[in-house]
This record gives C-alpha cells, structure tokens and sequence, in this order.
C-alpha cells in the first residue's frame, strides 16, 4: 500500500512539473518560480501535504544538485577557465564586493549571526546562468558584443564556487576554525590539482571516459559523478564542488555527449530539487520576511547592474551595450537556492529559507523584465536629462546684408 501511495504521489509531482514548465514555456518565462510555488502548495502548511514520496524526493533533490553542477563543469574547459580568471578577475571582486556585501549586511541587521550572514552573502551574489543563458537567446542577442562579458562573469561566478561552497559546508555543520581551515585546503588542493589534470591530460581522462555507445557513455559519467560528489561529501567539501570538477575534467566529444545525454536528467532532478525546497518552506513563514526580501532584491537588482556596466565598461563596450549586460545578470535563481539549502538542512536560521525562497522568485521574474527593459529606460532617462538646445535665432535680412568694405 505504501509502495502504490509513493508511486502515485511522485507521478502526480512529475507530472504536474511537466504542466507548470509548458504553461512556463507558452509565456517564455523561468519555470523556477512556479516549481518553487508548488513545493510551497505541498509542503508543510500548504494546501495538500504530502506524505509517502517526501523521502524520495529528497533524494532526488540531492542528485538534481549535482546534475546542476556537473553540467555547469560540462561548459566549461580547464583552459578557458584559466584564461577569464586572468583576464577578467576585477570585474569578478567587483561582483563579489556589490552583491555578496547587501546579503551579509541584511544578515547582521536581522541579527541572524556570521554563518547566516555568509550565507545570504552567497545568495545575493551568485546570478541565475540558466535563466541568464534562456533569456539571451529568447532576446536575440547571443551574438552581441557585450555578452562575452556577461559569460566571463557568470564563469567567474562559478569559479568562486568552488571555493565558497566548501567553505560555507564547513560552518552550517559548525565544525572549527582549524577543522574549517583543512576542509577549504582540500577544496582548493582538489580543484587545483583537478584544473592541472584537465589541461595536461583532458584527452586521456575524456577518452578513458568516452564510448560510443551512448547508454555506456551516461553510465561511465553519472555513476563517476555521483560517486566522486559522495567521497567530496564525506570530506565535507561538498558534493556540488566535486560534480563540477568532473564536469571540468571532461571535455571535446565526450563533454558534448555527456552533456546531450544528461540535459533531460538533468531538467528532471532540478525540477525536484526546487519542488523539495518548497516544501520545507511553510508558507505562512513567507510574509514576516516579504519586505526584507523585496528591499533587498531591489538593491541587489540594482547592484547587479552597476556590475554589468562596469564589467562591460572596462571592455570597451558602448553604452547601451553596458546597460545592457548589467540588465542581463539581475536574475537568481538555482545556484541561490543550493545555498539557503545548505543552511535549511542545517538548521541554521528558520527564517533563512523563507526569505530566499521570496528573494529567488521575485528576481527570477524581475530578470527578464531588466535584461529587456533596462537599456531602453536607461536611454530614455539620459535623453531627458540633457538640457535642451536654444533654437538658434532666425537671420535678418540685415544680418544677411553683406558687409560695405
């Protein structure tokens, strides 16, 4: 009876999932919001509990993570990595210092506490790649001059995580300063040695992975992720960081493949993942922290522009150009609620997920809207700010005269 009640109550959750990214879909929006609003409907204090599948759920929730990460990893090659953390790593501490600082301000005067603090720090700094990534297309403007720039921040971005999450691993489990300082040494040791690997070796560590079948290739590379985010997970380095040095460590034909064959996998887990974080989120919590999250999704919305148009500025790009990627990088989303995640599961502060859940769903709306509207406002506001130009004065006939010698 158990077994017929978590079946149903899993297909009933996929298939509703299914519903609300066609509905998502027909409008070109994020689905992300409305995964978060139907783990919300089902979750405790919502309108229809469930009950049996809630363990499942969680598991699948853990793997849709590492999927998220794995294929971030997949977009990546070590060299390319390498080459925008030379080239663009101001634009990335000017991203840290506007967006992670709101988060952590907002923290303290909350009076939740450091861990707390660094975890919204987190929140409020990382943007959505997958919104960000959908919305360039659905604009037309993958090819524009400004976007390499929004791509270098974002991949910045997901450099820093591989070194914020371990760190933030290490306090929500409350572990020492000394226990902390070796956790953050083996996540730098593994990605450095990682990030090594893949640029002097990548095509043999791609070609012991690679086959030709593709049933063989998604075995070789799922079971080899998860495996190696369990042991980064029992060094308490954590189980993200791990899929995306695998994600890497893999590149050429086989990242192209592994990629193709765990897109959907991927959409599927990551659609749970949002759904389980919902429901661990009482609705009724939502409200108390609505104002909070509303203050500081604007000013993080406008910092995130300031990035943009600064980032963009230092590479020469015109000025609509910089409105531009500043209007693109606003939106939050996945990479956020990974992060309030860590802390939830941890018991750190109730309130925490509550206003990440609020902050994630007004910014992955309000996104769209920036990147769209946001240089076209910008422009309208600069043209109405230059002062108008006397009309110059009509010539007399005199005036017209020549002059007698």
């Amino acid at each position: 009876m158990h077994s017929a009640v978590l079946l149903i109550e899993f297909g009933s959750i996929i298939l509703g999932l299914g519903l609300l990214g066609r509905f998502a879909g027909r409008f070109q929006l994020s689905p992300i919001p409305l995964y978060l609003l139907a783990g919300l409907a089902f979750g405790e204090g919502g309108l229809l509990p469930l009950g049996a599948s809630e363990e499942f759920v969680a598991i699948g929730a853990e793997i849709g993570v590492i999927l998220l990460l794995l294929m971030l990893g997949l977009e990546y090659t070590a060299t390319d990595l390498v080459s925008n953390l030379k080239t663009h790593y101001p634009s990335g501490l000017v991203d840290c210092a506007l967006n992670a600082l709101p988060g952590a301000a907002v923290a303290l005067l909350l009076g939740w506490g450091p861990v707390a603090a660094v975890v919204l720090a987190g929140v409020t700094w990382i943007s959505s790649s997958g919104v960000i990534a959908k919305v360039l297309g659905d604009l037309g403007r993958v090819g524009n001059r400004e976007t390499p720039v929004i791509l270098s921040v974002l991949v910045l971005e997901d450099l820093a995580m591989a070194v914020y999450l371990p760190i933030v691993t290490a306090l929500v489990a409350g572990v020492g300063l000394m226990a902390g300082s070796v956790t953050l040494a083996i996540a730098l040791g593994a990605a450095g040695l990682v990030l090594f690997l893949a640029v002097r070796y990548g095509r043999l560590i791609s070609r012991f992975v690679s086959s030709g079948d593709p049933e063989k290739l998604l075995l070789v590379v799922l079971g080899l992720t998860i495996l190696v985010a369990g042991v980064a997970q029992q060094l308490q380095v954590s189980a993200a960081v791990g899929a995306f040095l695998v994600g890497i460590a893999l590149s050429g034909e086989v990242a192209e493949g592994a990629h193709t064959l765990l897109s959907p996998l991927r959409d599927l887990f990551a659609a749970i993942f949002f759904v389980f974080f919902g429901l661990h989120t009482d609705p009724s919590s939502i409200p108390p922290v609505l104002l909070p999250a509303l203050g500081l999704a604007v000013v993080t919305a406008l910092t995130k522009i300031a990035t943009g148009y600064w980032a963009a500025r230092r590479a020469g790009i015109s000025v609509k150009g910089r409105w531009r990627a500043g209007g693109a990088l606003v939106a939050r989303g996945e990479f956020s609620i990974v992060i309030a995640g860590l802390a939830v599961a941890a018991g750190v502060e109730p309130s925490l997920g509550p206003l990440a859940t609020a902050y994630v769903l007004i910014l992955v709306v309000l996104g769209p809207l920036t990147a769209r509207y946001t240089e076209p406002v910008a422009t309208w506001w600069a043209r109405r700010r230059e002062p108008s130009r006397p009309e110059p004065a009509p010539r007399t006939a005199e005036a017209e005269a020549p002059v007698a010698d």
